[in-house]
């Protein structure tokens, strides 16, 4: 088993419920920092590619499709349902054989160190949009910062062919390591400083 990869993944499950909880009781059409996509369109891809996605691809099984269909965010409870998700997923890399070989994306494949890495980095890249867009504080240690900003580089000029990051936005020289992964994935921080802690 990849132990760093996997304790970063904890940490940002972790971090992920707890933002989660924290968007309750947002308006569903909120803005996010996410393009065009409004709170609701967010949380249905979150919960879909981070939980469901995450354990799916562990066990090498496909992601049902009517799952992809689901508007997570409209149940009540979605957001014990994401954290009870997201803990089976954890569990399910916890197992050596998930970490090794390729996974099969249906038409293409890649390393299943490097798909668990991109989901980790979508878990806290979204999970910083969401939090910024219902007015909470994302925290996230410096190890699973610098984590993230290292996949966000080896991958950022991929996310943009396919429209996936915008363009790299402004970052200080005094960034953070989440700073700099933000930005480099075309997120404005600048813009969401006014967002509240909570």
């Amino acid at each position: 088993m990849n132990d760093m990869t996997h304790a970063h993944m904890k940490e940002a499950a972790r971090e992920a419920a707890r933002t989660a909880r924290g968007a309750t009781g947002s308006p569903l059409n909120t803005p996010t920092p996410c393009g065009a996509w409004d709170l609701r369109a967010l949380l249905n891809h979150w919960v879909l590619y981070t939980a469901h996605g995450l354990e799916h691809r562990a066990l090498r099984t496909a992601v049902p499709e009517e799952l992809a269909a689901r508007d997570f965010a409209a149940e009540p409870d979605w957001a014990e349902a994401y954290a009870a998700q997201l803990d089976r997923a954890v569990a399910a890399w916890q197992a050596p054989g998930a970490w090794e070989g390729d996974i099969d994306l249906g038409g293409s494949a890649m390393q299943a160190t490097a798909i668990a890495s991109m989901v980790v980095k979508e878990m806290v890249l979204h999970g910083w949009d969401i939090a910024t867009a219902t007015g909470h504080h994302y925290d996230c240690s410096p190890e699973l910062a610098g984590f993230v900003l290292g996949v966000v580089e080896e991958y950022a000029e991929i996310y943009r062919e396919y429209d996936g990051f915008a363009a790299a936005a402004p970052v200080p020289e005094n960034a953070t390591a989440l700073e700099r992964a933000l930005a480099l994935s075309g997120r404005d921080t600048r813009a969401a400083a006014g967002a509240s802690p909570a």
